[in-house]
């Protein structure tokens, strides 16, 4: 029964998913021809996990998920989010630095900040405002597709003249309507104790699942979420960007060490060697054309040399490194796994496998990237996989490194219809952005085994779960709010104790006047 479970469960979601696209046809499209942009009605009726993000948003109710994406789709319409891009948006607006995407929280999502001291309420800029979110979070949703982004409302030295509660519940509205299941969390930080009515009409907005994603915390608190390399000085963080345009600070993909062909050793020599190969910038692999200059790899005598060499030590390679589990189907190949790579802490899980199967006829050159090309090596990082063939992937730790939830892996797979001895690197400067499949991986940090005894530490909040972490620092702050009222009401006391001491005086003073005029008033 465990395993017929899941396969009806995946038939329920079918249904509703097809049930939603029938009803959306038959009940919203053909009254509203223009309602909509051709291309979001076309990418409804094709993706499925589309239809499903607004599905499991509204708790697979069809009626509500159908307003929702009437609501989502006319909304894109209306500001035209599909042709949306820099050239659009006014300059000054990027310049500002007012909002941006940087860095990573602790469970591995991606940070979308908001500086609100940076923001001033102006009804003449409001609609390239709204604009300028919808750009952030359409590039978001392009390069990370299903990847949730934690809020961040840096409100530091603001105040009231900053807060456009206008602007405020289009952003709400963004995470609630028009980009179902995109938001981790929003975390406010540094918040005047002035914007606290503000912030209660806001949470009036959000609706309960989304006050379930709302955390308040200071500036020291701020590393309960976030680490230390992502903050900010400000927040008592190490993190020393600072925000400059251009370029867009998006944390593009970089070129891995071992970009072109496996390193067969790890020792200093040939990561030099390698080091030199990539030396020149960083790749992105959304915006912008190739620009590395590996060395020249003649397609045909690779496949022969790896071959040979894959034969005698390709069970050695992979030896020790943790299987995938789950299978992603692509267009071009399947991958394996769909959307994690599990590392663990001790010496024997520092190695994971990719394993790429070729579904098409024609030979596929792959490549793989990483968003930490120091800590990781990838045998091979690039080559091809034949016909019905496929090829393993070892991605392991390089020396003392740790695995983070922040670190990203690409995978990016194109069709060699006429391979012959092509060389690889030419390959990819010509072939069309359009005929390239991506896939993304993120890394998952196993947790080690926990001792029978744990030894004390000095800091007890380290050896807390996240949820007693939470409470302690709730506790901690009713403990100082108290604190606080004590010292209040106990200086009340001393001034009702003072002023209780002048009026027994200012009565005494008052007898003695009286008691004095009756002596001067009796007869001699």
């Amino acid at each position: 029964m465990a395993e017929v479970e899941p396969h009806e469960g995946e038939q329920d979601l079918e249904k509703k998913i097809e049930e939603t696209r029938q009803r959306f046809n038959n009940e919203l499209l053909q009254d509203s021809t223009e309602k909509y942009d051709p291309r979001d009605v076309e990418r409804l009726q094709t993706d499925d996990s589309l239809v499903e993000g607004y599905l499991t948003w509204r708790l697979y109710n069809v009626d509500d998920a159908l307003k929702m994406i009437d609501e989502s789709l006319h909304w894109r319409k209306e500001y035209g989010v599909n042709d949306i891009n820099e050239s659009t948006i006014p300059r000054w607006m990027f310049e500002t630095g007012a909002v941006y995407l940087h860095g990573y929280d602790k469970e591995g999502n991606k940070l979308f900040w908001f500086k609100v001291k940076l923001h001033v309420k102006d009804a003449k800029t409001v609609i390239d405002k709204k604009k300028y979110i919808a750009f952030w979070l359409e590039r978001y949703a392009k390069k990370e597709p299903g990847m949730p982004l934690t809020v961040v409302f840096d409100m530091t030295d603001s105040g009231l003249s900053n807060v456009d509660m206008e602007f405020v519940k289009y952003i709400i509205n963004c995470f609630k309507v028009y980009y179902p299941k995109f938001l981790s969390k929003m975390i406010i930080v540094d918040m005047p104790w002035i914007l606290n009515a503000a912030w209660k009409i806001v949470k009036s907005w959000l609706g309960p699942e989304a006050i379930s994603k709302l955390r308040f915390a200071s500036k020291s608190e701020a590393q309960t979420y976030i680490g230390p390399e992502y903050l900010p000085p400000h927040m008592g963080g190490t993190d020393p960007f600072k925000y400059s345009y251009p370029p867009l600070p998006d944390d593009d993909f970089q070129t891995p060490i071992c970009d072109n062909g496996p390193i067969v050793s790890d020792d200093e020599r040939e990561s030099k060697e390698g080091d030199l190969d990539v030396k020149d910038a960083l790749e992105s692999s959304f915006t912008s054309d190739v620009v590395v200059k590996p060395k020249k790899v003649n397609f045909l005598e690779q496949s022969l040399r790896s071959e040979d060499n894959d034969k005698g030590d390709a069970s050695a390679r992979t030896k020790g490194a943790r299987k995938p589990l789950t299978t992603f189907k692509g267009s071009l190949l399947d991958v394996s796994p769909a959307e994690e790579l599990s590392f663990g802490s001790g010496e024997t899980e520092k190695k994971s496998l990719i394993i790429l199967n070729n579904v098409v006829k024609n030979q596929v050159a792959f490549k793989v990237r990483t968003t930490a090309p120091d800590k990781y090596r990838v045998k091979p990082s690039s080559s091809c996989c034949e016909p019905g063939a496929s090829v393993d992937i070892v991605v392991s730790l390089h020396g003392g490194s740790q695995a983070s939830p922040q670190d990203r892996f690409l995978i990016m797979a194109a069709e060699m219809e006429n391979a012959g001895s092509q060389d690889l690197s030419q390959f990819w400067k010509e072939v069309p952005k359009t005929k390239i499949m991506e896939h993304r991986l993120r890394c998952h940090v196993l947790e080690s085994a926990k001792p029978a005894i744990k030894p004390f530490k000095d800091n007890p909040m380290e050896t807390m779960p996240s949820e007693q972490q939470e409470l302690n620092i709730a506790l901690m702050r009713v403990t100082a709010c108290t604190s606080r009222l004590e010292q209040k009401l106990n200086d009340t006391l001393w001034l009702q104790k003072v002023l209780i001491v002048l009026v027994v005086v200012l009565v005494m003073l008052n007898l003695l006047c009286l008691h004095l005029l009756g002596t001067a008033q009796r007869p001699s």
